[in-house]
Parts: C-alpha cells; sequence; structure tokens
C-alpha cells in the first residue's frame, strides 16, 4: 500500500483509493485526488486489496474518510466503520468511480469526478438510516427478493431430462414399455412470510413475485411485496416498520452491489441516522 502525503488550505482527508477505481478509471481517479488535494491537507492511500483497504481505514485518526471507488468500495467502507462500532462517530465522503455506481447516485452522490469532489470540500454531512441484519451485515439502498427462488425445482428440471434421455436409450435395446416418469415441476413463485414490526403482511399460503425493503429516511423501512397475479394484476401489499423479518423457502436477496443467501429467514433492523455521508449542500438523498 503506497502513501502520500500532501499538503494544502484546509481540513484534513484520508482519501482511499480502491484499487478497482485504479484499474478502470485512472483518468478520473486522477482528476478526483488533484480537485481533492487543492481543497484539503490529503493523505492519499492506494491499497492493492480488501485488508490493505481495512488497515487504511482502521488507522485514519482524526483524517476524514474519503473512498474513491464504486459502490462496492462504498459498501465496504460503511460495513467495516459498522462492524468495529465506529459508524456512529464517522462522516464518510465518496467520489464514485467505476462501472457499478447505482447506489452512490441513489444516495444523492453526483457520478461526475469534479462534482462529487467538490462535494466532499463544500458539501454537508446527511444523516442516513441503515439496515442491519441478524448477521450484523447492513444494506445502505434497498434490498429485493428476486421472484423465482433457487433450490429443489432447478434440479428436479434436471433430473427429468436425464431420465427421458435414459428411457430413450432403453427401449432401443429392449422392446419393454418404460414406466411414466411424472414431470418435474417448473420454478415456481416464492412462497415467503413476511412480518413488519411482528405483524404479518403476507404469509406463506400466498404465492409472490418478489420483495422490497428500502429504508425509509424517518426511522421506518418501507415494505412492499408483490403478490403473484392471477387473471387481473394483484396490488401490491405495503407497509411501514422498523423491523422486518422474511423466511420460508431458501431465499436469496440483492442489496447494494451484491447477492446474498441463500437463507431461510433473515431479520433486519433499521437503525435511524445511523451513518454519515457528504452531499452537496442544501440536497438531500432522493426518494429511493
Amino acid at each position: 500500500m503506497t502513501e502520500v502525503a500532501t499538503s494544502a488550505m484546509s481540513d484534513q482527508l484520508l482519501v482511499i483509493i480502491d484499487p478497482v477505481a485504479r484499474r478502470t478509471d485512472g483518468e478520473s481517479v486522477r482528476i478526483a485526488k488533484d480537485v481533492l488535494s487543492a481543497g484539503a491537507a490529503t493523505k492519499v492511500c492506494l491499497p492493492d486489496g480488501p485488508e490493505e483497504f481495512a488497515r487504511a481505514l482502521q488507522r485514519r485518526g482524526s483524517r476524514r474518510p474519503v473512498v474513491i471507488g464504486d459502490d462496492r468500495a462504498l459498501v465496504r467502507a460503511v460495513s467495516l466503520l459498522h462492524r468495529r462500532r465506529e459508524l456512529a462517530g464517522s462522516v464518510l465522503a465518496v467520489v464514485p468511480v467505476g462501472t457499478s455506481l447505482g447506489l452512490a447516485s441513489a444516495l444523492g452522490v453526483p457520478t461526475s469526478a469534479v462534482s462529487a469532489a467538490r462535494a466532499v470540500l463544500e458539501g454537508a454531512e446527511r444523516r442516513l438510516d441503515l439496515l442491519v441484519d441478524d448477521s450484523d451485515g447492513v444494506v445502505l439502498g434497498a434490498l429485493r427478493i428476486p421472484p423465482v427462488p433457487l433450490g429443489r425445482a432447478g434440479a428436479a428440471v434436471a433430473r427429468a431430462p436425464w431420465l427421458r434421455t435414459c428411457q430413450s436409450l432403453v427401449r432401443t435395446l429392449v422392446p419393454v414399455r418404460p414406466a411414466r416418469v411424472a414431470s418435474a415441476p417448473a420454478p415456481g413463485p416464492a412462497r415467503l412470510r413476511v412480518e413488519v414490526d411482528g405483524s404479518t403482511l403476507v404469509d406463506l399460503g400466498q404465492p409472490v413475485e418478489g420483495v422490497s425493503v428500502t429504508p425509509g429516511g424517518s426511522g421506518a423501512a418501507e415494505v412492499e411485496v408483490r403478490p403473484l397475479s392471477v387473471g387481473a394484476a394483484a396490488a401490491p401489499l405495503r407497509a411501514q416498520g422498523r423491523t422486518v423479518t422474511v423466511s420460508g423457502t431458501d431465499f436469496r436477496y440483492h442489496s447494494d452491489a451484491g447477492v446474498s443467501g441463500p437463507v431461510r429467514t433473515r431479520t433486519w433492523r433499521v437503525r435511524e441516522g445511523a451513518w454519515g455521508l457528504m452531499l452537496p449542500g442544501g440536497i438531500t438523498p432522493p426518494a429511493r
């Protein structure tokens, strides 16, 4: 890991440049670093991987951390500070560089390197809600459970063609009528129980096409369940609450820049104003 100290006018910044950003768009990294160095006293860190990234963040001292990287780098920084129980006392800033920038944009961070760097120097701290699950994982933006479950159905479909192939071979060798094999069921909609603050929003008997949970910005999560439509479109089921539990058949969920699972149950709790992010002055994060 390379560290370069630069004297400038005000503030103390620890600029951590994610290696993926350096490989993906070196020009944007250079522009962001130049703008930050011109407006503040910066210490630039060039970690070669996640372990060095974590050490740099841990040794930041009184410097304000600035991450130059994509959504995964931002999530990594928030996760590390959360696990060290240092998130509440920290204010993060990010200059989005890379190919996955949807989360940063949804949070209100400019995706231009120059504009984002200026927001680091001239913007204002905004306290944002966070979803924390029962395995101590964090979700900054929306999480979604896809409509098609992953599990036994796909394997059953694969087994059925294999059996049919074997039957065809037997018919060519032995003139007997093979036993009829029942066709395997195709993958279908998820069957999940969704509970919000202890009240059941949907139960296992109602197939669903998808579930989304989003920090609402007011200490409560916004939950939407889309029931399976039969004939006329079914209206989404919506609720708000501080605790959301999803259980049922094995499911995966998409959150921020990754996919987690499979799990059979997971509980998320809202931490109101759990983390601070530098955003352009006077701008609040857009509704997600």
